[in-house]
């Protein structure tokens, strides 16, 4: 039996908590290296002589696009990979990869047309994210460069989706781990070696990110993976990619309206307070990111043991693995509050050294991670609900928490108080009534999505 068969043998069989583990770690790993290639930027930008502060945040003005970018591969990724795993629980090897061709063609053309887009308007576009006349310059040299590569990231990280799948969390990981060492040992090579500053974290990072998608495209193509690209599936059907833009609608705003959040962040931030406020944003983004990468990591991985079992009417097990699924996604966010909540200076200390900065976000990082223990019982039924093909409670889902409650409690909360504080009040709010809302409705929907075994 090959390795791929065994691993979709296990997603109906073996132990839950050690398969949820085998998964989960190779995910979260991959997360955790992939949250490298933004982290890495910032820590070493914001440690650039003299201008590192003023770098840091033109970096952060830039990560609206980053993430518009990284939402239309979670659109094509992440909107068709549950229904591959789907189809494989259901014995249907041919329509898996029908899927997974689509998907490849789709990620191609989106690649072309936001390269294009993004490199005509992408000054006007950043000026309206709150960039000023001194931090403009580094948003523009990091974004230029970083643009050349999107065709990369859109593969790496699109097409990724497929392999874990199938079960095969280590390649997974292997994919992302290969691109995320090389930008780190070519970040200060080009940084401070060839003196580029913020174009060389930007160079690094295209260079790195085409490394993976070579990985990925070649994996996929060879035996060794149980879904293939194959040129006659490439050839797109509009049944399919309705199909996938139907579940990857929610993976997409959920990534994209956080473009919309940093720019109305940024804009409120710059408004009652200056760019020592918008740095405070791009500081604890990083730091979100550090929490939020591996709660995705664990859901990522336990997310084909659910589609498959969904699949194959196994409600049984979709269940247990909810369960825990859920404990382990809360025990991670708590741990993480708590550890926010007495460690906020050290934690900025980690991207700029900056005295001013450091107080600051030392001051506001507790209050706008008030809410972040909530924020796995989320996470757990929204993986939940994407597993098992729910579509349009996922996509409600993803525009609750950021734009029904946070962007509308960002924008009245400082015009009501008139204080900047308001801003960051906004956050924890938000997190704490989108998670209740979130938990209750799965509740209500389980009864009828995995009935009881008579």
């Amino acid at each position: 039996m090959s390795q791929s068969h065994r691993s979709e043998e296990a997603l109906a069989s073996a132990p839950i908590g050690s398969l949820m583990f085998k998964l989960a770690l190779p995910a979260v790993a991959a997360q955790l290296i992939n949250m490298l290639y933004n982290i890495v930027d910032r820590i070493y930008i914001g440690h650039i002589p003299e201008v590192g502060r003023t770098a840091l945040t033109g970096l952060g003005i830039t990560f609206p696009i980053l993430m518009l970018i990284s939402a239309f591969t979670a659109f094509a990724g992440m909107g068709g990979a549950p229904l591959a795993s789907i189809r494989l629980g259901a014995g249907d090897r041919e329509g898996a990869e029908k899927i997974l061709g689509n998907s490849t063609t789709l990620l191609l053309c989106l690649a072309v047309v936001l390269t294009t887009v993004f490199s005509i308007i992408k000054e006007p576009v950043l000026m309206a994210f709150g960039a000023s006349e001194d931090t403009i310059g580094y948003a523009l040299d990091y974004i230029s460069i970083y643009l050349m590569g999107t065709v990369f990231v859109q593969l790496a990280l699109g097409l990724n989706a497929y392999i874990t799948a199938q079960g095969q969390a280590l390649v997974a990981m292997a994919s992302v781990l290969i691109g995320a060492v090389l930008n780190i040992a070519l970040d200060p090579v080009f940084i401070f070696g060839f003196h580029m500053g913020v174009r060389g974290a930007a160079l690094a990072t295209i260079l790195s990110q085409g490394v993976s998608a070579c990985w990925v495209v070649g994996f996929l193509c060879s035996k060794r993976s149980g879904l293939r690209i194959r040129p006659a599936n490439m050839r797109l059907s509009g049944r399919v990619i309705a199909s996938i833009a139907a579940l990857g609608i929610a993976p997409f705003i959920m990534q994209s309206t956080e473009s919309l959040v940093t720019v109305v962040l940024n804009s409120g931030l710059q408004h009652y307070g200056g760019d020592l406020y918008v740095g405070t944003v791009t500081v604890m983004q990083s730091v979100m990111q550090m929490v939020v990468m591996p709660v995705q990591g664990i859901t990522q991985g336990v997310q084909p043991i659910m589609s498959y079992n969904f699949g194959a009417k196994n409600y049984q097990r979709v269940r247990q693995v909810f369960r825990l699924l859920l404990r382990t996604t809360l025990t991670v966010t708590i741990t993480a509050f708590l550890v926010v909540t007495v460690f906020p200076q050290p934690l900025a200390l980690i991207f700029n050294d900056d005295r001013e900065l450091v107080e600051l976000v030392g001051k506001v990082m507790p209050i706008f991670f008030g809410g972040i223990w909530a924020f796995g019982a989320q996470m757990a039924c929204q993986s939940a609900f994407m597993a098992m093909g729910q579509a349009k409670t996922s996509l409600f889902l993803a525009l609750l928490r950021k734009v029904i409650l946070l962007v509308p409690l960002a924008i009245l909360l400082p015009m009501v108080t008139q204080n900047v504080m308001g801003i960051y009040v906004a956050e924890p709010v938000a997190d704490i009534l989108a998670s209740a809302t979130t938990l209750t409705l799965f509740l209500r929907k389980r009864k009828t999505l995995l009935p009881e075994d008579k």
